[in-house]
Order: C-alpha cells, then structure tokens, then sequence
C-alpha cells in the first residue's frame, strides 16, 4: 500500500542549478529522486512545495514522495541522510495523508534575504549574503519595510520571465533586522549582519530578491520609504530596485494550514 511521505529539507544551493529538475546540471529536485530511488528500489519522484532558483537555499524547504516502503515515517530522515551530499540535508521525516500536496494547500511562507554590511566581504559569509559596501539607513529601511504588508498586486517586483494568472500576494509580516551594533570606518557606519524576513501566501518570482533590492535602495536614499506604495501601485518593474544575488537568500520554512 502507498504511503507518502514528507521530507523537510535543508540545503546549500550555492552548487546546484536550482531546484528544479534540468538535463545536463546538478539539482536539488535531482539528487533527492536518485538517492531515494537507490534507497527504496522504487521510482521515486519527490513533489517540491516549492522550487528555488540556482544559488538559492533553505533551511526548511518541503517535498512529499509516495512509497510501498515499510520503513517508519520518522527514520527515512536518517536513512537518506546517509547517502545525500553534504550540502543536502533532511531534517525531518513524517507520514501525511495520500492525498496531501504541498501546493495545493493554504500555507505561509517564510523567507530570509541577508547583508553583509561592510568595507570588505566576510568569507565565512559569502556564500550565503550578499556584501553591501556602501552606507545604508537602517531607519528607513525598517520603515520602507511596513509598506509591503497586505494584499497587493506585486507586479512591480516580478520578474518578466513568470508565467503566472495573478500577481497578486498577500505578504503578513515584513521585517529588517540588524544584528550588530554600528561601527564606524571614516565617516561612515557599517553594521555586520542584516536580515530581511518577508512571509507571505506565496511569491512570485524573484519577488523576495527585488523587494530585498528595493529595500536596500531605500537604504541608500535611492528610493524614499514612501515611494514605496507608488511602486506597487505602478504596477512597473523599472520603478522598483535591481534583483538582488541569489546566494542572499535562504527558503527558512512554510507553515501548513491542513496540518
């Protein structure tokens, strides 16, 4: 009798194309399916909740997969574990109802952009933040920050290659959190760590890399925090900041309202 099973997964997705399953390069989606079908002696095709661009990461990311297998929901966690790369781990194993998709449920979903604020990079974090060198106004990033709260149409934070009948997202919190205390090099401040936590109903795509964008456009008086609403209600890409790099961003987890 099948089961389905879902995995909660981390990763760092510095060397991988993606999620997403793509001829000729190394993906998430990818090696999960290889190693569990050696594992389990079944074709096994995982269902992501959701699919992450090349260099991206996560911390909580979610897939389910069907399987005859025998073995305790709660081991499969430490029996892949054993033959993923070490880039790739799951971190949590449990049954769910046959019918349960990860896509197809009310769900929110949890995102962290991340800053290196400095003179040079750290390169025990370059792998995973985007180093900004430049002075940013954490105040009016924080205040820019609030703006984005609601439902609205987010075209204005889409990238043009989405594929999507709505643009239109519900984000419920919005936050800019810094760290470390400033220092100062000359006659600038400089901060070390700064994260953005955006969770929504969902995102369109590269969404939480432009509004990271935008954010630290603010940050450098580029934008004023109360242009913020005009953005959005633009509708207009070009008005909105620049993509910011993939590395910056981490899938932190979903919260799943039928679980």
């Amino acid at each position: 009798m099948k089961r389905r099973i879902m995995l909660t997964i981390a990763y760092d997705g510095t060397d991988y194309n993606g999620w997403q399953i793509q001829p000729g390069v190394p993906t998430i989606e990818g090696v999960l399916n290889e190693e569990l079908s050696r594992l389990l002696d079944e074709n096994i095709k995982v269902i992501g909740a959701s699919r992450t661009d090349a260099g991206v990461h996560a911390k909580g990311a979610v897939a389910v997969f069907d399987t005859e297998s025998n073995i305790p929901a709660e081991k499969f966690s430490f029996a892949i574990n054993q033959s993923l790369p070490e880039d790739i781990v799951v971190r949590r194993s449990e049954e769910v109802a046959p019918d349960f998709h990860p896509r197809k449920v009310d769900c929110r979903k949890t995102y962290r952009y991340s800053i290196y604020h400095d003179v040079f990079p750290d390169p025990t974090k370059s792998r995973y933040s985007h180093c900004f060198h430049y002075p940013l106004d954490i105040d009016a990033m924080e205040k820019a920050a609030g703006y984005f709260e609601g439902e609205h149409d987010f075209a204005a934070f889409c990238s043009a290659a989405a594929d999507v009948e709505s643009t239109v997202r519900t984000l419920y919190d919005v936050t800019v959190i810094c760290h470390d205390d400033p220092t100062v090099i000359g006659e600038r401040e400089y901060f070390g760590d700064i994260d953005i936590y955006v969770t929504g109903n969902g995102f369109l795509y590269n969404m939480v890399r432009i509004i990271a964008g935008t954010l630290i456009d603010v940050g450098t008086g580029k934008i004023k925090p109360e242009d913020v609403p005009g953005i959005i209600e633009s509708k207009d890409r070009t008005r909105a900041g620049n993509t910011a790099p993939a590395k910056g961003l981490t899938l932190m987890g979903y919260e799943f309202a039928s679980l």
